[in-house]
């Protein structure tokens, strides 16, 4: 599903915004002395974006109660502006989470430490399984079946990295102890 603003916010109201939080980035003159332009959209939208994620985070009260009242403020306020269209819910959620994976797999590593693998990839079944249901709903079998497909092998990803952090800490068996068995 492809979405489409009804207004888009141009990379000048971007920057404008990022400058009334105080968190304008820092624009090198050479290379960009008339200001920020429409190549530069996504990547100022994503530090609007991370702006508003850590003011979120520092709003948020870190109790059990208290924090799912904070975080269901945030919902209600995320509701008013997605409005009541669930295609739409969907498609930011499945973007949302293709993000986080993202940021989770440390693109630059070479092999993740088992724990953020296995939250890669809970991330991923995550994507997988929101697609699998967009496809079912469009009668797509087999874009069903290959969304399906990539779930399960997150799945199988999730329980290797859950196992091979329990190895890490000396509560389960790794290769090398099974085979001295």
């Amino acid at each position: 599903m492809s979405i489409s603003s009804e207004r888009p916010v141009s990379a000048e109201q971007i920057y404008a915004a990022l400058a009334a939080l105080a968190a304008e980035p820092v624009a090198d003159p050479e290379k960009r002395s008339e200001g920020p332009r429409d190549e530069d959209r996504l990547q100022l939208l994503g530090s609007l974006l991370a702006k508003t994620e850590l003011e979120i985070t520092a709003a948020t009260r870190l109790t059990e109660e208290e924090e799912m009242e904070d975080v269901l403020e945030t919902l209600l306020g995320w509701g008013e502006q997605l409005g009541t269209d669930p295609g739409l819910a969907v498609n930011v959620l499945t973007n949302r989470l293709q993000r986080t994976a993202l940021q989770v797999s440390e693109p630059e590593e070479e092999e993740l430490p088992p724990g953020r693998e296995a939250a890669f990839a809970a991330a991923m079944t995550a994507v997988y399984a929101l697609s699998a249901q967009l496809h079912a709903e469009r009668g797509d079998t087999e874009g069903t079946r290959r969304a399906l497909s990539g779930a399960e092998e997150a799945l199988i990803d999730i329980l290797q990295g859950m196992h091979d952090l329990r190895v890490a800490i000396g509560d389960a068996a790794g290769p090398e102890d099974k085979a001295d068995s």
